[in-house]
């Protein structure tokens, strides 16, 4: 049975930090494949700023192409909105319970806020965490600091962000070395963040 890490974001767009990180789960972790699952829509993000799900799902698989153990999924796609972590991993077993066992990829930032999100517990309970470390305000939980399920992984520190990228876009900044060959090729044709 694969261990499959899933990395979940809007990935609005993916970017070279995203893909880092992702390798570095599949190369020097216990995983067998990452799984960017694109989000169609966050609690915790305004939709208005996104791009369609197919166009982002698009640039997720161009960046991915490459990496035989990065995939790109649109399992939230038919999911009902919005989508909570929790639901799709229900899902994802339901599904795959014989082929794969599941886990989560998370930023530290996001494990400082883990207590917010829906049934965490049930997450906790059932899932691992695969955490990296980002440069963020707060302090995680002190529940979650050495607990059993969350495996802190001493993958590369990327201060990059998709904000960062649509709005230097938009001021006509060059920002071509932040983005895998294929995404930068598709962002550019079809007009994206401009």
């Amino acid at each position: 049975m694969k261990k499959v890490g899933l990395y979940f974001g809007t990935f609005n767009p993916i970017h070279i930090g995203h893909l880092v990180i992702a390798n570095h789960m599949a190369e020097y972790s216990h995983l067998d494949e990452v799984w960017f699952v694109v989000t169609p829509l966050s609690p915790f993000k305004k939709k208005k700023s996104l791009l369609a799900n197919n166009h982002r799902y698009e640039m997720v698989y161009q960046a991915t192409k490459d990496y035989p153990k990065l995939k790109p999924s649109k399992i939230e796609f038919n999911l009902p909105q919005p989508n909570y972590t929790v639901n799709t991993l229900a899902h994802l077993d339901e599904k795959y319970a014989d082929q794969y066992s599941f886990c989560l990829i998370m930023g530290e930032d996001n494990l400082k806020g883990f207590h917010k999100w829906k049934n965490y517990e049930v997450i906790l309970e059932n899932y691992d965490l695969f955490v990296y470390p980002r440069i963020s305000e707060g302090k995680v939980e002190h529940q979650f600091k050495d607990h059993p399920k969350v495996h802190r992984v001493d993958a590369p520190i990327m201060e990059i962000s998709s904000t960062f990228i649509r709005n230097s876009h938009k001021e006509g900044k060059n920002i071509r070395p932040l983005l895998p060959q294929e995404v930068w090729l598709y962002m550019d044709e079809m007009n994206f963040y401009r």
